[in-house]
């Protein structure tokens, strides 16, 4: 990059010598922002104020700022100023890939060499640590998780923040359990602060933080600890002059999504409609591509490369809308986004912020419609549910821990919790020095360490405060965008005049009849295929059960089929219903399969579309509805004018409920009573296998596996529903 001589103003210096040097380095300022943002573009004062902070003082700074205001102006041009004095390189510590692909574009153009290191790009390492050790790189971005990558942070690390010329946080929020987006790996950030050389600069940035958040992003990343005079913390109005907030209030959700399809082509320019499932954003996207819609789904589990072909998709207009889960948020840029959809709503006023903070950024308007769902609330329980766990099972992980490394699947086998809540807690004793990440697994530290019960109950108590908000914000009389405002502690109480509010009725709630009946159709189309268990969890030997590696061909499973998933919009509340206190805890009432189940059942069985027909049906017994699944299998076998060959009972006392694989292939290994199963080498054909709820999957799996043992040559799963 082209170089800019910043002269040190010296020791003994009046007032207009320092003034001086404040407006040359804001002119150099200036010309480093020209070449980012284009000749007209000059600083806001807050960008200024920043970077003077940044490179004058070398200060810590938090800068919460609407989405589009700039805030990688500030750290590019604050590198550019600091390179230029002889400075190390930035490290930028970024949550998404597509962020970095974006932050190594903008870098470019404004002559700044950027380089990443990421889980996409491990070929490149070598070569990126050798650019940086010879001052060639002025800006590296990594993620928070690969800070504790042991190699990266034992061999790389120290001798980066030995030399770093400015760190800066990108998306901070992330690094607060109060937040919409808590990452823990932002958490061992302050331990990286703290290492820094003297007079380091560190910014940190975040488009969504109340003052609760701005309080914590503080605390947690020990911002204000270098000098008395604490963390700048700069924060502008979030007020959105293109936005046109509405909201849109729909009994069900085929009249929400016949809404969608009828009015998507009315919305201006491309967009995105977020749903709060995986299951709600493959389904609606489906949806919306039958009525002739070019749209795709963007979510959690979609293959890196079709993301990056759907972004670049949406980029170009190619698509009209991305079906998205909230892994389509911080860190896509598109200026010209000309609508956020939600179909069902946030749980928080601050999530639903940063996900309409994507759109209108470089348009006069820009559209805002939110479809609110009665199974919003079942949805942001489920959430909830996977909060930071009770203390026995962190006392018990931390004992675990204390004796040899734990790999994570290892650490299922004797602490139960889910592999998202286990990984969670590891990241989080690791940033609080209890244990640390080492090859080969976790071990404990042996540090003392508190469990702050406080903390949770706060966190907790924020969190349904929270969604009561959302709540109340469906329902209010004032100007939307003020009531998100004031959510985000922005006090300005100016109508913005656009919203449905203030202006009267934006978006009318008729729905076209015949979008709402194909959207009907299309909901209560029953049929999912659910692939079979092919491997089970590792270590089961630690819990006396010989099952290891690959589960054999001649117990597997085939593919199976389910009438929905209980996250479907369409099916899933109807299963729901069905199937609450499946696992016996909420009241279940064992009575026959409803008419409409089983009308849906002979529809997913008659175009399962199967290579050979089965040849006789075997139910799976129930401790806590005996006679609703007795008469489901009796009902299939009569229908389809098949056998019944028998139940599979359950023996001994009901297990307990258990949160991650292993544990629940442990409860059902030796839960059924296979003595009274016939032969079945004979039966000629495949064998319908028949429970009402596909969970974890390892039931069906194990049961399978029996009738296989059995003589079965083939099992074909069904159930009604299948959990996620």
């Amino acid at each position: 990059m082209g170089r800019v001589t910043v002269t040190r103003p010296a020791q003994t210096t009046d007032v207009s010598d320092v003034d001086d040097v404040t407006a040359t380095l804001r002119e150099r300022a200036e010309q480093v922002l020209a070449t980012l943002a284009g000749p007209g573009a000059r600083l806001r004062e807050d960008q200024w104020t920043a970077i003077h902070a940044l490179v004058a003082q070398r200060r810590r700074a938090l800068v919460v700022q609407r989405t589009g205001w700039g805030k990688s102006a500030v750290y590019f041009v604050a590198t550019a100023l600091l390179r230029a004095s002889g400075a190390g390189p930035t490290i930028i510590v970024s949550p998404l890939l597509a962020l970095m692909r974006n932050q190594i574009e903008a870098a470019d153009r404004a002559g700044i060499h950027a380089a990443t290191v990421n889980s996409a790009n491990i070929d490149d390492w070598g070569a990126t640590y050798a650019a940086i050790d010879a001052g060639e790189v002025d800006v590296l971005l990594v993620s928070p998780e690969r800070l504790n990558n042991p190699d990266f942070r034992d061999r790389v690390l120290p001798r980066l923040t030995a030399s770093a010329g400015m760190l800066v946080v990108d998306e901070a929020h992330c690094v607060s359990d109060w937040g919409h987006d808590f990452r823990p790996d932002y958490r061992r950030l302050r331990a990286l602060i703290a290492e820094l050389p003297a007079g380091i600069p560190v910014l940190a940035t975040t488009a969504t933080a109340n003052d609760r958040v701005v309080h914590d992003v503080t605390e947690q990343l020990g911002l204000g600890a270098e000098d008395s005079a604490g963390t700048l913390v700069l924060r502008g109005s979030l007020d959105r002059a293109s936005l046109r907030l509405s909201v849109v209030k729909l009994p069900t959700p085929a009249q929400r999504l016949g809404w969608l399809a009828s009015q998507l082509d009315e919305l201006p320019g491309a967009g995105i409609v977020y749903t709060l499932t995986i299951a709600a954003a493959e389904e609606v996207a489906e949806f919306l591509r039958e009525r002739g819609h070019p749209v795709a789904s963007y979510t959690g589990k979609t293959d890196p490369q079709a993301r990056l072909a759907a972004e670049a998709d949406l980029l170009a207009n190619r698509v009209k809308a991305l079906v998205a889960t909230s892994a389509l948020g911080m860190g896509f840029d598109k200026p010209d986004l000309g609508f956020v959809v939600h179909l069902g709503a946030p749980a928080s006023p601050v999530a639903y912020y940063q996900q309409i903070g994507r759109a209108g950024r470089a348009v006069d308007r820009a559209e805002v419609v939110l479809l609110p769902g009665r199974e919003d609330r079942d949805i942001w329980a489920y959430f909830a549910s996977l909060a930071f766990p009770p203390e026995p099972l962190v006392r018990q992980t931390l004992d675990v821990l204390s004796e040899v490394p734990q790999s994570t699947a290892a650490l299922e086998t004797r602490v139960d919790l889910s592999r998202t809540r286990l990984e969670m807690l590891l990241k989080v004793l690791d940033s609080d020095g209890a244990a640390k990440r080492v090859k080969g697994g976790w071990i404990s530290t042996g540090e003392p360490w508190v469990y702050d019960g406080e903390r949770h109950r706060r966190i907790a108590a924020a969190r349904k405060a929270e969604q009561q908000a959302m709540l109340d914000y469906l329902d209010t009389d004032r100007c939307r965008l003020v009531f998100l405002r004031r959510q985000l502690d922005d006090a300005d109480a100016t109508p913005c005049g656009r919203c449905d509010v203030c202006a009267g009725q934006v978006w009318s709630a008729e729905v076209d009849g015949a979008a709402a009946s194909a959207a009907q159709e299309r909901l209560t189309r029953p049929g999912v295929e659910v692939p079979p268990r092919k491997q089970w969890p590792t270590g089961m030997k630690e819990l006396g059960i010989s099952a290891s590696g690959r589960i054999p061909a001649g117990e597997l499973a085939a593919h199976g089929r389910v009438i929905g998933r209980l996250s479907d919009i369409g099916w899933g509340t109807r299963l729901r219903e069905l199937l609450s206190g499946a696992d016996g805890v909420d009241g279940a009432v064992d009575q026959p399969v409803p008419k409409d189940l089983l009308d849906a059942c002979v529809r997913v069985l008659a175009g399962w579309g199967w290579a050979e027909r089965p040849v006789g049906v075997v139910g799976i017994g129930s401790r806590t509805r005996p006679h609703q699944l007795e008469h489901l299998a009796r009902w299939i076998a009569e229908i389809g004018r098949l056998p019944l060959l028998g139940h599979l009972e359950p023996v001994g006392p009901r297990p307990a409920a258990h949160e991650n694989s292993a544990q629940r292939l442990a409860a059902v290994w030796d839960g059924f009573d296979t003595a009274a199963l016939p032969d079945l080498s004979g039966v000629g054909g495949p064998v319908l296998l028949v429970d009402d709820l596909l969970d974890s999957g390892w039931t069906m799996t194990v049961a399978a596996r029996a009738l296989r043992r059995a003589g079965a040559p083939a099992v074909l799963p069904f159930a009604l529903a299948a959990a996620g």
